[in-house]
């Protein structure tokens, strides 16, 4: 499941297995505005980086990926699709959804070498139903877009929903799954559930917070399946593994496994991070999602910051937890927002493979600069985040610094590269957006942060 969760980017003015506590969930070139926006840009293709990891630090992901829910329940045997699969469109998918379904199956094919194609066929492994918004909030609160085993539609979802045929804790061997996603979202939440959603109905089922570099952690941060996640993907479809082996068989299988698929992690020292505390996640979950009041979800975010700090932590997770609170304390005490922002940074500085955490934060930075009318500040800030917005492929992120990198501009007496800067973000806000009012509430949001226009 893709969770519902406030959006990471920029707002200074203030996907689980069925049944619901076991559902896994987790938002066109040449398309052109009626409205006067520019034409919506997408990304011509995906460069993701190779997997930089210890095989011994793959064998336990993969190990916990497999064998526990985002629930923390506990899974008896290794699941996934035996023989070829293959994917049906059905509901009212959006206009975008079509290619970036294809780039992402030739990715899966290729990098994760899995034998998976789209099919017209009623009986298709994957039926991708494309529901209204509103429909997925209505059964599932807390999800963007989910995915369930043993149904095909909708229909067979409410049916079975509360008699347990829909539990992942009964999948011997993946047959049939469906995956629900919001056919009325930004292209690129559609994009995002896409990717997380089918990695899903492939393969882990779990989140891990730990993680850095996977779209396989709730943080939300990662947006399209990675070089680590294809690598978890290509090891979870090796033919030394099958549905029905128990942890320990995995175990037992996975040096060679991971041998073969990642050989540069052979040598590689591991990290061996510890465990996410349950409380510590939960708290995150309270922080950031939806439906708690304000003073409850500042309560969670400020336990989150002390369970990182009671547990020792100097990894991502801990720059996580103080970029959670920073972001709610925006509204009330920018002055402390910002010290935990710089407290975010420091963390994420020193984790490797944090690149587009780091971008976050410097987006958030760079709004204090505008308003502190320190422009040559935030154009440094931002300068080294557009590229890893870029080769993230997150549209909203890259859309958000270039709005950002415009209104520096202008601060800096340079009117006429705010204006090309400005004209460019709108079509990559346009994908990462979506609707018009979206778009130009994001843009009236930043240019609200310069002092000059007010």
């Amino acid at each position: 499941m893709r969770a519902l969760v406030l959006p990471l980017v920029l707002a200074l003015a203030s996907c689980v297995p069925a049944p619901p506590a076991d559902t896994a969930s987790r938002a066109v070139t040449g398309i052109s505005a009626p409205t006067g926006l520019p034409a919506m840009k997408t990304f011509p293709g995906s460069a993701p980086q190779p997997a930089v990891v210890s095989n011994h630090d793959l064998e336990r992901d993969i190990l916990e990926l497999a064998f526990t829910l985002e629930s923390g329940r506990t899974l008896s045997s290794f699941t996934r699709f035996e023989g070829p699969v293959t994917l049906r469109v059905t509901g009212s998918p959006p206009r975008t959804l079509s290619a970036d379904l294809d780039r992402l199956l030739e990715r899966l094919r290729n990098e994760a070498q899995i034998d998976i194609r789209r099919s017209s066929a009623p009986d298709a492994s994957i039926a991708l139903v494309a529901i209204p918004r509103d429909d997925i909030r209505r059964h599932l609160p807390q999800a963007a877009c989910f995915v369930v085993p043993n149904v095909s539609s909708l229909g067979e979802y409410l049916a079975a929903r509360n008699s347990g045929a829909v539990s992942w804790t009964r999948v011997q061997r993946r047959e049939r799954v469906a995956i629900f996603l919001p056919a009325d979202a930004a292209p690129q939440e559609v994009r995002d559930c896409l990717h997380e959603e089918i990695a899903q109905a492939l393969g882990p089922l779990n989140d891990l917070y730990r993680l850095t570099d996977s779209v396989f952690n709730d943080d939300n941060v990662h947006t399209v399946l990675t070089g680590y996640d294809m690598t978890v993907l290509r090891a979870w479809y090796d033919p030394a593994l099958r549905s029905g082996l128990t942890r320990s068989e995995v175990a037992a299988r996975l040096p060679a496994v991971l041998a073969r698929v990642n050989p540069r992690g052979e040598g590689r020292a591991p990290r061996y991070l510890p465990p996410t505390p349950r409380d510590w996640i939960e708290a995150v979950q309270t922080a950031l999602g939806p439906g708690a009041p304000y003073a409850e979800r500042r309560r969670a975010a400020e336990r989150a910051v002390r369970i990182a700090t009671d547990e020792g932590w100097t990894d991502h997770r801990r720059g996580f937890s103080h970029y959670a609170l920073g972001r709610l304390l925006q509204g009330t005490d920018a002055t402390a927002a910002m010290q935990e922002f710089l407290q975010a940074q420091h963390y994420f500085e020193i984790t490797p493979n944090t690149a587009l955490h780091q971008a976050y934060v410097a987006s958030q930075l760079a709004a204090y600069a505008i308003n502190d009318q320190r422009p040559d500040d935030a154009l440094a800030l931002i300068a080294p985040h557009l590229a890893t917005a870029t080769r993230h492929e997150n549209a909203a992120l890259l859309a958000t610094l270039m709005m950002l990198k415009a209104e520096a501009l202008e601060l800096a007496g340079r009117p006429s590269e705010a204006r090309i800067v400005r004209m460019d973000s709108l079509g990559w806000a346009r994908y990462g957006f979506g609707s018009d009012w979206a778009v130009r509430a994001k843009m009236r949001e930043i240019a609200a942060l310069n002092p000059a226009r007010g």
